[in-house]
Parts: C-alpha cells; sequence; structure tokens
C-alpha cells in the first residue's frame, strides 16, 4: 500500500465545503476565497456538475490552493476527481477502498469518522487527517474523549455544523481543523456575500489561533 499523503501545512486549517455551487458561478466563488486566503476548496460531489467545476478551480488556482472533491464514496469517484485536477478527498466515511485509490493518486484525504473505531480504521488506512463528523453532534467533549487515544500526530478536524462562532470551543481541546459550509456558501450565494463570510471566518480563525 502507497504511503500516507500528510496532510498540508496551511496557514489556516481551514477547508471551504461549497456544497451546490455550479460550474458558471464557481470561478468567481472560488476566486474570492482564495483572495480571503483561504488554502483548501473542496466541491462536494452532489452538486451540478461537480467534476466540472473541480476541472475549472483546478485549472483556475490549483496552484495556490488544494483543490478536490467532498461527498466521495466510491473508489471509481477518486480517479474521476483525480482526472478532473482535484488533489483533495473528503468523504463522509471510512472506505479503506476509497482511501486506498485515493492515496495511489497522490490525493490528500480526509474521510469522515463519529467513532473511536472509525478513527483508527481510518488512521490505519493511511488517513492523511480526520473528519469528525457532525461534529455539531459529537461536540467538542465528545472529540476529545477521542482524541485521547489517538496518536499525538493525527490531524483531527471537525465538519458538520461548525461556524467561526465554535472556534473557540474546539481549540480549547486541541483542533485547529475545520470545514465549513453553509456558513460560509449557501447555494444562490454572490460571490460578494461569499467574500463577507470568508472576511468574519479568517478573522475569527485568527482572533483564536493567531
Amino acid at each position: 500500500m502507497s504511503e500516507t499523503v500528510v496532510w498540508p501545512s496551511f496557514k489556516r486549517d481551514l477547508v471551504a465545503i461549497l456544497r451546490g455551487v455550479k460550474p458558471d458561478e464557481v470561478e468567481a466563488i472560488v476566486g474570492v476565497l482564495i483572495e480571503e486566503q483561504f488554502e483548501a476548496i473542496e466541491v462536494p460531489l452532489n452538486s451540478p456538475e461537480p467534476l466540472r467545476s473541480i476541472e475549472i478551480i483546478a485549472k483556475a488556482f490549483g496552484a495556490d490552493a488544494l483543490i478536490g472533491a467532498g461527498t466521495v464514496t466510491l473508489p471509481e469517484d477518486c480517479a474521476d476527481v483525480a482526472k478532473a485536477g482535484g488533489r483533495l478527498m473528503v468523504s463522509p466515511n471510512v472506505d479503506p477502498s476509497v482511501i486506498a485509490i485515493a492515496k495511489s493518486r497522490g490525493m490528500v484525504t480526509l474521510p469522515g469518522v463519529f467513532t473511536p473505531t472509525e478513527a483508527l480504521l481510518a488512521l490505519r488506512s493511511g488517513a492523511s487527517a480526520l473528519k469528525f463528523f457532525p461534529a455539531g453532534a459529537l461536540g467538542a467533549s465528545g472529540i476529545s474523549a477521542i482524541k485521547a487515544i489517538l496518536p499525538k500526530d493525527a490531524v483531527v478536524g471537525a465538519v458538520g455544523g461548525v461556524s467561526e462562532a465554535s472556534f473557540a470551543d474546539f481549540a480549547r481541546i486541541g483542533v485547529r481543523t475545520f470545514g465549513l459550509g453553509s456558513s460560509l456558501y449557501k447555494p444562490g450565494d454572490s460571490a460578494d456575500v461569499v467574500r463577507a463570510k470568508a472576511k468574519a471566518a479568517i478573522e475569527a480563525y485568527d482572533r483564536v489561533f493567531g
């Protein structure tokens, strides 16, 4: 099995989740996110024409940000995302076969976990980082309890029901990696609206972790 692809060293560990974004608007929206200093962008595969959107932004911004797909549940999806230029694979669950294919393509992997069993399986399968999902249901205390049995160097992220308002709670348990979805982008949001939300998220992150 290929070696684990290491989670990148970002200035701010924030993944923008653009669920529902369309190809004709994705370049403008990702453009403002990168201007506001987001470094990781996820287009979930249940968005309209997701591979087209990933291809567009990978070509435009692939040198400046980690671009990829979310809601990846099948090994063949990893190949399609890689062909479109994606380098990030985010999933809602742990499937060792999906992680293996993504790793073989050199992709950064962020599988979803909710229990100690899933978290340890994901790490054994070579996940770059763990996406505790839905983090809003587990809460900081739930994630803290599971973190206690994980390797100290495991990268732990909180996704689902998370916004800049919860950064401080998770910071107290040592979590600094977040996926921001509806608090950052909702279908129909203009680039200007996304810019304002992105600016608020970055400012909040810097207040807590700066």
